[in-house]
């Protein structure tokens, strides 16, 4: 993890065309990269691209590949009013805010992660329940944006993820254990009666350790695989070996949905539960 603190900025604020109507959304992690641009006035995406490095990167061959896109897209170089970072890493942990205290960020994530004294903690608080998120963000990427922009939000994957899931459950009666899939990573995402039973992230290399996961998890809740309902999210399709295992095993399998209303003009996404993060994350700021 890139160490070091240049300058941080965590609020969302008007940046220097205060006129322009466009708000970004850049998602980063080891393996990819990926942003959207939407059009608040006519409420439609103008652009959404995705870049896959074919393998793990560290941060700071990120800030190279972050650094050629914004040298490369001419789509980067509008004003944009509203700039939001979410951080794709497995450095976070959800800590309850009744036991939350801002002095000890680095010690709930010790526990689970390997962190380094100088690396940067900071947290999210989760709209939807008493959630703190804890997490380590790519410090030079910030640095990099801040260096563009100006101030900007910036937020945790499993921040997205969580809030808008709990958003669409809240009102839900039974269990539903959802499955956002990326090329080497997945989150798997468990919402009993509207309130948030499991969060947690896995790395996979074949479609057998990504069942394995999957039925573990099931296992440690007591679900039965014949009863639960699988809901999928992000780049997986009917098509791929990872929906086919996964049919295999459990009964259930349906695919979640973006719920946006959002026009497409020069790119479209895949799917409507692709892209779920990157897209729900422009409009929940």
């Amino acid at each position: 993890m890139v160490t070091g603190l240049k300058h941080m900025a965590q609020t969302s604020n008007i940046t220097n065309n205060k006129l322009t109507k466009l708000s970004l959304s850049i998602q980063i992690s080891l393996s990819g990269l990926s942003f959207c641009i939407l059009d608040t006035q006519s409420n439609t995406i103008l652009h959404l691209k995705e870049k896959h490095f074919g393998k793990k990167l560290n941060p700071l061959d990120i800030l190279n590949e972050l650094t050629d896109l914004f040298n490369t897209d001419t789509y980067l170089a509008n004003n944009f009013y509203r700039v939001t970072v979410i951080h794709d890493s497995d450095l976070s942990v959800q800590v309850p805010k009744t036991l939350f205290n801002e002095a000890n960020l680095a010690d709930y994530l010790k526990f689970n992660s390997k962190i380094l004294k100088t690396d940067f903690v900071t947290f999210d608080a989760l709209n939807e329940q008493d959630i703190i998120n804890v997490y380590v963000p790519y410090v030079n990427v910030n640095n990099f944006i801040y260096d563009q922009f100006g101030d900007f939000t910036f937020k945790h994957i499993s921040t997205v993820l969580i809030e808008e899931l709990l958003h669409f459950e809240k009102h839900a009666t039974s269990l539903k254990f959802y499955v956002h899939v990326s090329k080497d990573n997945f989150q798997i995402i468990v919402i009993e009666k509207g309130k948030l039973k499991l969060y947690n992230s896995f790395n996979y290399q074949t479609d057998q350790d990504f069942i394995y996961y999957i039925l573990f998890t099931a296992e440690q809740l007591g679900l039965n695989p014949e009863t639960f309902e699988l809901l999928f999210l992000g780049d997986v399709n009917k098509e791929d070996a990872l929906y086919q295992i996964a049919y295999k095993y459990i009964r259930t399998i349906a695919f979640g949905n973006i719920m946006d209303n959002y026009k497409f003009e020069n790119s479209h996404t895949a799917s409507n539960y692709s892209n779920f993060v990157l897209i729900k994350s422009i409009s929940c700021v």
